[in-house]
């Protein structure tokens, strides 16, 4: 029998290297996925519809939240974002493993709703690197960094709300960090108990 797949929650303010720390999650540990949020943010030069986001307009995203389509959703700045439902219960029933790129709000929604979760926040070493990396993109006004700095301070004050924080500093140090707390979350003995039930019967019997 295989238990039902974990929701792994990853949240992060912008610049912390969340997206480069998910991308080789999933490239490299077998069995799990990330679920695409929609978004009424517009879309940005390399996004990609359907594998970055769903985009939607305001108008079709409030339809959906009337629907009871979201497991979880937020107005973040000014722009919605939310998480499918049917695409979370479809993967974990399966067994296989979602991570969910959500902020702080939405991370305690879906805490709220369900029990078989693990969150984990990602920080950047310090505010010097946090802006270096908000700078890096070479794309945003001046204007626009402060405001992403400011976001990322409003995030970073709900850390503590986590089960696990990580600290981005080094990379490859970071990402087997990652994998570490995946592994050990897969371990849970719960978990364990219906993934080897045969071992177990056989083990405990006569």
């Amino acid at each position: 029998m295989s238990a039902k797949g974990v929701i792994f929650i990853v949240s992060a303010p912008s610049g912390a290297g969340k997206t480069s720390l998910v991308r080789r999650i999933i490239e490299e540990v077998p069995g799990i996925a990330v679920a695409v949020s929609h978004t009424t943010r517009p879309m940005r030069e390399g996004d990609v519809d359907g594998s970055d986001y769903h985009f939607v307009d305001r108008e079709e995203f409030e339809q959906l939240i009337k629907a009871g389509a979201f497991l979880e959703h937020a107005d973040v700045f000014g722009n919605y974002y939310g998480t499918s439902s049917q695409a979370v219960e479809t993967s974990i029933s399966h067994g296989s493993d979602v991570i969910l790129e959500i902020d702080w709000q939405g991370a305690s929604q879906i805490r709220s709703r369900l029990e078989d979760t693990c969150s984990i926040f990602i920080l950047p070493p310090s505010r010097d690197v946090l802006l270096q990396r908000l700078r890096g993109r070479g794309t945003d006004s001046e204007e626009v960094i402060e405001r992403r700095t400011q976001e990322a301070v409003a995030e970073m004050k709900h850390m503590d709300t986590a089960d696990y924080i990580l600290v981005n500093d080094q990379f490859d140090a970071t990402l087997a960090e990652f994998k570490s707390v995946i592994t050990a979350t897969r371990l849970r003995s719960g978990r364990q108990i219906v993934e080897n039930s045969q071992l177990i019967d056989g083990l405990l019997s006569g």
